[in-house]
């Protein structure tokens, strides 16, 4: 039986039990759960080790990087700047970025770039994962290149493009970096320990992943045609290896790089799901809280090939595709298992990180579990 520590309010046993049970159940090796209910944090648990000997316990203070949960925290540093009328999501990027307007793209939106609409879910030329350490050089490609599709026609999921496009708008409208924002304007007011980018005093507290195996949208279940959208997407192509690296810690990667640990990101989300405000932290206004669940692409992915329900920055839940039983839900995961879920209509944000992958591009089933039994404890 795995030792979990940390604490768990009274009516929240079930979210415990389903934590412990994807140790008994699904391989989890070291993980961290937290749920934030009003603002307020009535689970924070962690438990199981930072290696598969068993040698080394996962802490309190444990960091893991989370992949596409990443996503997550960079475009709400978006909303944010939106939120605080200096960016209009309706806007052309063009306007706030304006090298962006090279080869016709004026016509793509802010919202194009925080739904994956926006035609751009990868470089033309391929890259190698140590190119993305190179902030102005990845972020001037995608400038100068063309879209794959009219912006604004079906979501194509923006694996790594994402982060470099909405982190650019942030830089061009606020002048600090997405990583220096996110942490000055959010995981800072809110306390929350989560980082785009680290620095050298958190690498003692860095967990390395346990791999899965690399990413690859043009693999089995996909196409193998290097023409083919899922193909050209898989660019550059990351293996989980690559966030051991000093490098890749230090750069700021806003759709791929965060270090968390589940209490950070669900601190950093939690105004979502308190309607804009919460732990004293005023950050969204209740209109931009609604603008998330303005519908942007519902159906399949031209890049994941399975249907997926685009709002303003988050995906979110659908009767096609549901993962929660109330309608204003909004959520993302990482490759390999993490994920974060703010349901606004039931005032709570769930998170679970953890160390061994699995398969999954954007989360598995274990987190699932866990936010299965959040609602079994709600309505208990």
């Amino acid at each position: 039986m795995v030792e979990v520590s940390g604490r768990c309010e009274a009516g929240f046993g079930a979210v415990k039990d389903a934590f412990v049970e994807n140790f008994a159940n699904s391989g989890d090796v070291g993980a961290s759960c937290a749920v934030v209910k009003d603002g307020e944090l009535v689970v924070d648990i962690w438990g199981g080790t930072l290696d598969t000997e068993g040698t080394t316990p996962w802490a309190e203070d444990t960091l893991i990087n989370v992949y596409s949960t990443t996503k997550t925290m960079s475009c709400l540093s978006l909303l944010v700047l939106a939120s605080r009328g200096l960016v209009d999501v309706d806007a052309p990027v063009c306007r706030y970025w304006p090298e962006f307007e090279q080869a016709g793209k004026a016509n793509v939106l802010v919202r194009h770039i925080l739904s994956h609409t926006a035609g751009l879910p990868a470089w033309d030329r391929r890259l190698q994962t140590a190119d993305l350490y190179d902030w102005d050089r990845v972020t001037g490609m995608l400038a100068a290149q063309p879209t794959w599709w009219e912006p604004g026609w079906k979501s194509g999921y923006h694996a790594i493009s994402q982060g470099n496009l909405v982190g650019e708008v942030v830089r061009r409208v606020d002048g600090r970096s997405v990583g220096t924002f996110f942490a000055e304007e959010i995981a800072g007011p809110l306390g929350a320990d989560i980082y785009i980018g680290t620095g050298p005093e958190q690498d003692e507290r860095i967990a390395p992943v346990i791999p899965a195996p690399p990413l690859d949208f043009g693999g089995e279940g996909g196409s193998k045609d290097p023409e083919s959208i899922p193909y050209r997407a898989a660019n550059p192509r990351l293996v989980a290896e690559d966030s051991w690296t000093i490098p890749w810690r230090r750069a700021e990667i806003p759709a791929a790089g965060g270090h968390g640990n589940a209490r950070g990101v669900a601190l950093a989300q939690c105004p979502v799901s308190a309607g804009g405000s919460a732990r004293g932290v005023d950050l969204l206004s209740a209109e931009t809280v609604e603008r998330i669940f303005d519908i942007q692409a519902a159906g399949r992915d031209l890049v994941l090939g399975v249907g997926v329900t685009f709002g303003v920055g988050y995906g979110l839940n659908s009767p096609r595709a549901p993962i929660a039983p109330n309608p204003r839900v909004c959520y993302w995961g990482g490759w390999g298992g993490s994920l974060v879920v703010n349901d606004v209509d039931a005032g709570f944000t769930m998170a679970y990180v953890m160390n061994r992958m699995g398969p999954g591009t954007v989360g598995d089933d274990r987190a699932h579990t866990i936010l299965r039994a959040c609602y079994a404890s709600l309505d208990g």
